[in-house]
């Protein structure tokens, strides 16, 4: 029987929530590294697979999925996991949906933006990064890490109720990026800080092995510019 097929780079963030989501959950994969940093999404045999050019990308059995909510979603109908990760009843599952559909405008997008502009995209052209700008971003990040301090984590372990889910696993990716721009997201937030380490260690050993080129550049980062939160 042919095996599903995960392409990923460790470095994105819905890579490394999948990349958990199949380990912890046993779902066997076969996986396929695509490295984005050496322009591999750019060759035509991963464009034929997908377009637009981006991972992570699913091909069970010729059926090629290219989004990863999408993807969570389809293994947890299609393979024997554990109810809590995407429940069953309707209701449990409409509060999963509900923060997965929040993060795309919000941790996602918010978390995402500080990075590019911070680090990335000022390393890609060579230019200096907008300091303006990324204190805009940082203030909207900011209002974003509260609320998920004060409504998401109120009066509960996960994002989504008493028991962990997949939104955690994309939270808690989206979360730990803001650490390659020099961001520390936990630092005076107990909800979040306590979660994260509630979801971390039950991702364990996959969450480590998942994150380990994160760290590399979180250490990187630091050697250059100091202390998490000192600004450039």
């Amino acid at each position: 029987m042919a095996k599903l097929i995960l392409y990923y780079d460790l470095l994105s963030q819905p890579c490394r929530a999948l990349y958990m989501f199949f380990k912890k959950a046993n779902v066997p994969f076969e996986g396929k590294v695509v490295d984005l940093l050496k322009g591999e999404q750019f060759t035509p045999e991963f464009v034929a697979l997908n377009p637009f050019k981006k991972v992570p990308v699913i091909n069970d059995k010729g059926f090629v999925l290219i989004e990863s909510i999408a993807i969570l979603r389809y293994i947890s109908r299609t393979h024997n996991v554990a109810d809590h990760w995407y429940p069953k009843d309707s209701v449990k599952q409409a509060q999963v949906d509900e923060y997965l559909e929040w993060q795309h405008t919000n941790t996602r997008a918010d978390c995402g933006l500080y990075f590019l502009h911070k680090v990335l995209w000022p390393a890609m052209n060579g230019k200096p990064a907008n300091e303006q700008r990324i204190a805009q971003l940082e203030k909207k990040m900011i209002i974003t890490l509260d609320l998920i301090e004060n409504v998401w984590l109120k009066n509960k372990k996960f994002l989504c109720g008493n028991e962990i889910s997949i939104s955690d696993i994309f939270g808690i990716c989206e979360i730990d990026h803001t650490r390659m721009a020099g961001f520390d997201p936990y630092a005076n937030r107990p909800n979040l800080s306590e979660w994260k380490m509630r979801t971390s260690s039950y991702l364990s050993p996959y969450y480590e092995e998942a994150n380990e080129r994160l760290e590399e550049h979180v250490v990187k980062y630091n050697k250059k510019y100091g202390k998490l939160n000192s600004k450039i």
